[in-house]
């Protein structure tokens, strides 16, 4: 797996940069052109369905077990696409496996994996802001740049807000915010990533990021793995993660328990919760917590995590 250096910046410096994740998608399915079908998985954030409406692409679910890989044999036709999500970026080996599989007809989903290399001609779309301290900001690889030049550059002063409270009065204070300014960035048209996004990004130690969050994983993993109800891949697959996913199937509440006790736990995706026929899909959204292991924390935090759980 890679490393990035200190001091030598983003990582995608050589992605198409611009203003959000979900547009990337749509930069995506604009240069591929006449796209007749898209497969997804349910388990997946809704977000990702906005460029398909906007570009009326027709979509098909596909279910994922509980190792957060396909349980469907998929034959894409000729113009569809298989969007592939590499889950809490704990997945790149998979994701390696499928490319193999699907080729030029698979999109790769690395909301979820900023560290997660691109795989040569391979479309992959990235998302920064669930990872530094960023508000916005998407990556496209595996298309053509030059269509960016027809775009305007973004301006992330109307959603970053949270970001200014959250250093001065910490992220509790700034957590409304937050919530506004995430409403914001729906149906934003495609922009060139602002500057002051590029400022923030390019400055950044990522071997301390990559470095800490792998930390805090694997603490949580040792720690907790045999309370853990889920199959997780082994920590040289995969290059960081996002989150420590951990899960059980009994009927406590331990995200209302984490977060009584200033833990925040997020919920993916509220969409899901809908779908009480899936019993897979409904199971992950409801029964799987995203363990906060981010670079901001370390094995103090951990332990608060740990004993909560272990309560």
């Amino acid at each position: 797996m890679a490393d990035y250096e200190a001091g030598k910046g983003f990582p995608h410096q050589d992605g198409i940069l611009l203003n959000t994740g979900r547009n990337a998608l749509e930069y995506i399915l604009r240069c591929i052109g006449d796209v007749k079908g898209i497969y997804l998985p349910y388990y997946t954030c809704e977000v990702v369905l906005e460029p398909l409406k906007k570009l009326h692409i027709p979509w098909f679910f596909y279910h994922i077990n509980a190792k957060f890989e396909m349980v469907e044999d998929i034959h894409p036709k000729e113009g569809e696409y298989i969007i592939a999500n590499n889950y809490f970026g704990i997945k790149d080996a998979y994701i390696q496996t499928l490319a193999e599989t699907y080729g030029d007809q698979m999109i790769v989903d690395c909301a979820q994996a900023l560290f997660a290399k691109p795989i040569p001609s391979i479309k992959t779309f990235y998302s920064t802001r669930k990872f530094v301290g960023v508000a916005d900001g998407g990556v496209a690889y595996g298309v053509d740049g030059k269509y960016s030049l027809l775009y305007d550059e973004d301006d992330s002063t109307q959603h970053d807000s949270h970001l200014r409270i959250r250093k001065e009065q910490g992220a509790e204070a700034g957590f409304r915010d937050y919530q506004q300014n995430e409403t914001k960035l729906d149906n934003q048209p495609i922009r060139l990533m602002c500057c002051n996004t590029r400022e923030i990004l390019w400055h950044i130690d990522y071997d301390n990021v990559i470095a800490k969050r792998k930390a805090n994983y694997a603490y949580l993993h040792e720690t907790l793995k045999d309370k853990n109800f889920l199959n997780l891949p082994n920590m040289d697959t995969f290059v960081c993660p996002m989150v420590y996913p951990f899960a059980t199937w009994n009927n406590r509440d331990l995200r209302k328990e984490l977060i009584d006790k200033k833990v925040f736990v997020a919920k993916y995706w509220p969409n899901i919760h809908q779908l009480d026929s899936y019993k897979t899909e409904y199971d992950m959204a409801t029964k799987v917590f995203p363990l906060p292991c981010d670079q901001r924390y370390g094995k103090e935090e951990m332990n608060r995590i740990i004993e909560i759980i272990r309560s």
